[in-house]
C-alpha cells in the first residue's frame, strides 16, 4: 500500500508532552515543541515565543483543563498565536483524553481548522452570550460545547467562552448559523 504525503504545515505546532508529538508527526510534516505539561518552563516559553516570530505558532493542547491551562498561558505569552482544538470525542480513550487518543484523519482535520486572532475584537458580549443561552441557562454548558465543536474552537467555560468568539473575529451569522444547527440537533 503506497503512502500519500503528508501534508506541510509551516508553523511550529506546540503540544503537551511526546506521544502528543508522535501522534501529530505521523499525521503532519511539521516542527513540534513540547511544553512538558503544566511543567511548562520559562526557557520552553521563550522557544515558543521565538518559533511564532521566525515561522508562526499553533497551539494544539489536549481539550481538559490542563491543556486549557496551557493555551492560556501561551496565549497570554504570544497573543499572535493560532489555534487547533480538537473535540474530546475524537481525543477520549477510556478514562484518558489527549491529542495522542486520537486518530490521525482527526488531527489532520483539526490542524485543517486552525483558528487565527482576528483584528476585530469586542463585537460579542455577555448580553450575546445570554441571549443564545451560553450562560445563565440549565442547557448553557452543553450548548457551548456543541457551539464551540461547530466554530472549531473547543469547549471553554461561559468568561472564555466569549473571549474565543471575539478573540477569533468570528461573524456573527456564522455563530448564528451554527447555534440553528445544534438547536435541531438536541
Amino acid at each position: 500500500m503506497k503512502r500519500l504525503p503528508k501534508e506541510k504545515i509551516a508553523e511550529v505546532i506546540v503540544v503537551e508532552g511526546r506521544d502528543d508529538l508522535i501522534a501529530v508527526k505521523k499525521a503532519v510534516d511539521a516542527q513540534v515543541i513540547i511544553t512538558q505539561g503544566l511543567g511548562l518552563s520559562p526557557k520552553t516559553l521563550a522557544l515558543i515565543q521565538e518559533a511564532e516570530k521566525r515561522c508562526g505558532l499553533i497551539v494544539f493542547t489536549d481539550p481538559d483543563g490542563p491543556g486549557e491551562r496551557i493555551r492560556r498561558w501561551i496565549t497570554d505569552a504570544v497573543p499572535g498565536a493560532k489555534h487547533a482544538f480538537l473535540p474530546v470525542a475524537q481525543a477520549r480513550e477510556e478514562a484518558k483524553v489527549g491529542i495522542e487518543h486520537a486518530s490521525t484523519e482527526d488531527i489532520q482535520e483539526a490542524l485543517r481548522q486552525v483558528r487565527s486572532p482576528g483584528r476585530e475584537q469586542g463585537s460579542f458580549t455577555k448580553e450575546d452570550m445570554r441571549n443564545w443561552k451560553l450562560e445563565g441557562h440549565a442547557e448553557a454548558s452543553w450548548r457551548r460545547h456543541a457551539l464551540g465543536e461547530r466554530l472549531g474552537i473547543g469547549q471553554a467555560n461561559a468568561k472564555q467562552f466569549l473571549q474565543r468568539l471575539n478573540h477569533f473575529a468570528l461573524l456573527r451569522e456564522d455563530v448564528e448559523k451554527a447555534l440553528q444547527e445544534i438547536g435541531e440537533k438536541r
